[in-house]
């Protein structure tokens, strides 16, 4: 075994040929394919129904060694994937998986350099992938509301980037106040009431800046989607869902597997355009301006008359 190295200054990319450390956030995979992350401490331990193992056994292996514990069961150890983080983290507010963090940052084209406005912050789940995507050069201005949520959020970012990136600022504040001193290339919103926040978006991004809203209802898609076009500041409004079917492939044996990750959120993105007056394109006709548009201020009315009874 090689000599144990200096704690890390920062997280190392899974693969790096170079030795486990202590301070590192580790994942063990057992031959169930059981998951735990576990921050590796000299002379801690860790504690599962099939054993122990010394974090001491840990420090100092190369990446995707089998170890076995005191009840002879074999785990495997490795430097976790932003994935395996999400699903294993500590969670305040339900966590955007994956599947859609992808989806986000290609159909709201967050690339390096990207000055990225994201409310609300949640779990942190989604501020990882944005981080990641935006690079050095790019910033992420994580909002979130309540403080519980953003303690979560900001331990989460942290612990998986080994401290507090640079080019991140976490405010504990209501976005629509946020969004109007501030300006960036993209806005992504994660929140109960998203088309609150559509003036203050459009104050905030330059003209072909992109919005993308994160909602779990049809209602919600509805609305939002209403208040983009209702606006005049925004174009090509599009909803989309995305479905991920795992298969199992054993030998002969292929067939799909018989669960999989379906519908978890819409994502509804726009451009910012200038207004018509300014320049900007006229509003593309649409069914609602034949009749079909919902009254959501009688709607609200309707919901809290409800709701105090």
């Amino acid at each position: 075994m090689t000599e144990p190295s200096s704690t890390p200054v920062g997280p190392v990319l899974p693969g790096t040929d170079a030795p486990l450390a202590a301070g590192e956030l580790v994942l063990l995979l057992d031959r169930k394919g059981r998951r735990y992350l576990v921050d590796l401490e000299p002379g801690a331990q860790w504690h599962s129904h099939g054993g122990l193992v010394e974090h001491d056994d840990l420090i100092g292996r190369r990446e995707g060694s089998a170890v076995r514990t005191s009840k002879s069961m074999e785990v495997v150890v490795l430097r976790p994937t932003r994935e395996d983080v999400v699903l294993k983290m500590r969670r305040g507010a339900q966590v955007v998986y994956p599947k859609d963090q992808a989806m986000i940052v290609a159909m709201a084209d967050i690339r390096p350099g990207c000055t990225v406005i994201e409310a609300g912050a949640g779990s942190g789940a989604l501020t990882m992938a944005l981080l990641a995507a935006v690079g050095a050069d790019g910033r992420v201005v994580s909002v979130e509301r309540r403080e519980d949520h953003a303690r979560i959020a900001r331990a989460n970012v942290e612990r998986f980037h080994g401290g507090a990136p640079d080019n991140w600022e976490l405010i504990v504040d209501d976005v629509v106040e946020v969004l109007t001193s501030r300006r960036a290339h993209r806005v992504v919103l994660d929140l109960l009431e998203p088309w609150l926040a559509v003036p203050g978006t459009a104050a905030a991004l330059p003209p072909g800046g992109i919005v993308c809203a994160y909602t779990p209802g049809v209602p919600q898609v509805m609305r939002v989607s209403d208040e983009l076009w209702a606006d005049g500041r925004f174009t090509e409004v599009r909803t989309t869902e995305t479905l991920v079917r795992p298969w199992d492939v054993d030998g002969l044996a292929v067939r799909p597997a018989h669960r999989m990750v379906a519908h978890t959120a819409f994502l509804t993105t726009a451009r910012r355009v200038p207004a018509r007056d300014d320049g900007g394109p006229a509003r593309r006709r649409r069914k609602a301006d034949t009749g079909g548009h919902v009254d959501w201020e009688a709607t609200d009315r309707a919901r809290d008359a409800h709701a105090s009874d």
